[in-house]
């Protein structure tokens, strides 16, 4: 293709200077949009003078700060990452001053009065009415119906809040431990993984410096026989961040007070108002009722891992108290997958060489969405091994076939955000002049690297999650509502994750699987059998995988619903035991490294169980009979991706199913059967 996009893509070449001085003059700018609105007579607060206004200076200010914010989870340079964490606190702390504007709010209330009363209302669009809607909202969410020194209280509240939550996820990129094992220590470990460790000599013996990066710590939850071993890597797993605990109980502590004064019950009825669940009272039933179906289920998974256990340890002469501990999980569920499926993961790993899979799932996006890519020659990134595409139409003729950009950073490297993620970096919206402005998604991954005798290799949990966080790539770049606030995945909090869960089904296809692998040595196929044993391994022991995750989530809503304050390491691990079945040996704070609690999913945590039940519904109801079928892909891409947030996700759900959801597919997943449900939300 020889089109030229018609918006260049951004520069990545900022000093650590520039960081600091671009995120205040944007702050600055935006300020003198707030003054000139915040002084408006209230006859002249218009849709255009107050409401337009408002938008246009929110989206150019997100232009210039989220890029710049992003450096401090890519940039190599410990300099960059700093000015770019500076500049995030300085963007926090002004939102929260901008939130408690209220001569700003008293505008916005006159614009909507003049805009009902003049009719201009009936003639606005609904993306354009539900804008007002929006924006009014955050006004009184923001506490600004208080009386003054109310107001005062919160923000004082809301900056201490935001600060906290800042080092708290500073601490987790910046965490560099490791645990240190010998060589016979790591035995059942993979020999090309333990060829990644940094090998030193300790007095007269050789050890192994194992960090808490996924790719080096998870190998040896998996693999490493000695039960000693696992328990020694997971309780510095869990310890890692203990640097973490009082500014999980301050920032809780600070949320219980704002939603106090907000006039809210508890932080969960807060946060839920604006989500599809709408109450903390309906994310408990939601939870009560999944627990209970699971239970039974997790119980039997339990009693199979167990008796494993007790074979092994006669065989090994470990000793055996009966107990199944947190440690023995990963290990027992992998084994069991093994020798049931006679399933190997690292000969399934031997099928997915990073250099084949990743251009492999490029191109089933592109052909399902009607998209293509085209790679970017020699573009500005924050390290020259970053790939950045230009996406277009399929086909497309002329610029107006443009979609946006797209960025992989996918290789592990010290200092880098450690998960997998996708920042929605720019958004895409209408100028005034009617003109577009593209956007632009990052996925940041950490695959495993080459090893001096093999290529890069993902397992295939890692290509399940590199497939899903393209999902979020695409509907970064496919959405197409006038403003940048709805854009993409700025819906409701607990849908968000259900486009990209509905897009893990495709790494369960036997012809997917078939076309995305490729034996590093032979570049043969998966073979059906292995297909058939990997579709298999979906739904083993599920029940002990669930109720782990709803752990997590009733960890979450209870920090979030009580009262008072509370022991949280004693809860995490007293909670952990009693829903997800798995003992422990010392209680550490593993609370201290659960990210999601200041990361943006507080009081939120359900809605990735939540949101499965829609995935589910979407992919059993329209694309299981045909998963790369570009009809059905586009029927996606229209009903789903492009209203982004512009309306109720329940109405995009409605649209695209042609029904109201419902949790019938979700449960015939996981039992088989749908059990009788107890309860009402969804």
């Amino acid at each position: 293709m020889a089109l030229t996009p018609p918006q260049a893509p951004p520069r990545w070449d900022h000093s650590a200077d520039d960081i600091t001085k671009l995120t205040k003059e944007s702050i600055e700018t935006y300020r003198k949009v707030m003054d000139k609105i915040g002084a408006l007579d209230p006859k002249d607060a218009t849709f255009e003078s107050v409401i337009v206004a408002l938008a246009r200076a929110d989206t150019t200010m997100d232009e210039v700060t989220e890029p710049l914010a992003f450096y401090q989870n890519v940039s190599p340079t410990k300099e960059l990452r700093d000015a770019s964490n500076n500049a995030e606190s300085l963007v926090r702390d002004f939102s929260v001053e901008a939130s408690m504007r209220i001569d700003v709010f008293n505008s916005k209330i006159a614009a909507e009065k003049n805009i009902k009363a003049s009719g201009q209302w009936d003639t606005l669009s609904p993306e354009e009415q539900r804008l007002v809607e929006k924006m009014i909202l955050d006004g009184t969410r923001a506490g600004l119906a208080l009386p003054e020194e109310k107001r005062n209280e919160l923000t004082t509240l809301k900056k201490e809040l935001s600060q906290v939550c800042l080092e708290f996820s500073k601490n987790f990129n910046e965490e560099n431990g490791v645990v240190v094992f010998t060589e016979e220590e790591l035995k059942g470990v993979p020999k090309d993984v333990i060829s990644g460790y940094t090998k030193r000599t300790e007095g007269d013996k050789e050890v192994f410096d194992v960090t808490f990066k996924t790719p080096d710590i998870f190998p040896v939850f998996k693999f490493a026989e000695n039960p000693e071993t696992r328990k020694k890597a997971l309780e510095g797993h869990e310890d890692r961040l203990k640097v973490n605990v009082p500014l999980l109980d301050k920032a809780l502590e600070l949320r219980r007070k704002i939603a106090s004064l907000l006039g809210y019950k508890t932080w969960a009825d807060y946060i839920t108002e604006v989500k599809m669940i709408k109450t903390g009272q309906g994310v408990q039933d939601f939870l009560d009722d999944l627990e209970t179906k699971l239970r039974p289920v997790g119980e039997k998974d339990r009693e199979i891992l167990l008796a494993m256990k007790k074979r092994e340890h006669e065989a090994n002469g470990y000793p055996f108290d009966g107990k199944f501990y947190l440690w023995d999980y990963r290990y027992y569920d992998r084994k069991y997958i093994e020798e049931s499926l006679d399933l190997d993961d690292m000969l399934v790993k031997e099928y997915f060489p990073v250099a084949v899979v990743v251009p492999t799932i490029l191109k089933i996006y592109q052909d399902l969405l009607g998209v293509q890519f085209e790679e970017i020659k020699n573009p500005s990134t924050w390290l020259p091994e970053v790939q950045a595409f230009a996406v277009w139409e399929k086909g497309a003729k002329d610029e107006s076939g443009f979609v946006g950009y797209c960025y992989l950073d996918l290789f592990p490297r010290a200092a880098k955000y450690s998960h997998a993620a996708v920042w929605p970096l720019l958004a895409g919206y209408d100028h005034p002049d009617g003109k577009r402005s593209y956007p632009l998604a990052a996925m940041v991954a950490n695959l495993a690297k080459p090893t001096p005798d093999k290529p890069a290799l993902m397992r295939h949990d890692d290509v399940v999650t590199f497939f899903h966080e393209m999902g979020h790539v695409f509907h970064g770049l496919l959405s197409k509502t006038k403003y940048a606030r709805f854009h993409g995945t700025s819906v409701a909090r607990d849908f968000v994750e259900a486009p990209s869960q509905m897009l893990e089904n495709w790494c369960w296809e036997p012809k997917v699987l078939e076309q995305m692998s490729s034996h590093y040595e032979t570049q043969k196929p998966l073979s059906p059998e292995l297909i058939e044993k990997i579709i298999k391994s979906r739904y083993v022991n599920v029940g002990l995988f669930y109720l782990r995750q709803l752990f997590f989530a009733k960890f979450d809503l209870k920090v979030h619903t009580d009262q008072e304050s509370e022991d949280y390491t004693a809860l995490w691990n007293n909670l952990r035991e009693k829903i997800s079945l798995v003992k422990y040996d010392k209680a550490l704070p593993g609370q201290a490294s659960f990210g999601h609690i200041t990361g943006g999913y507080d009081a939120g945590y359900y809605g990735y169980t939540y949101s499965l039940v829609f995935a589910a519904d979407m992919y059993a109801t329209v694309f299981k009979a045909d998963p790369l079928d570009p009809a059905r892909g586009k029927l996606y891409r229209d009903k789903i991706l492009r209203a982004g947030g512009s309306r109720e996700e329940i109405d995009s759900l409605k649209d695209f199913l042609g029904r109201p959801p419902n949790s019938e597919a979700f449960l015939e997943e996981l039992f088989g059967t749908v059990p009788a449900s107890k309860s009402s939300h969804l």
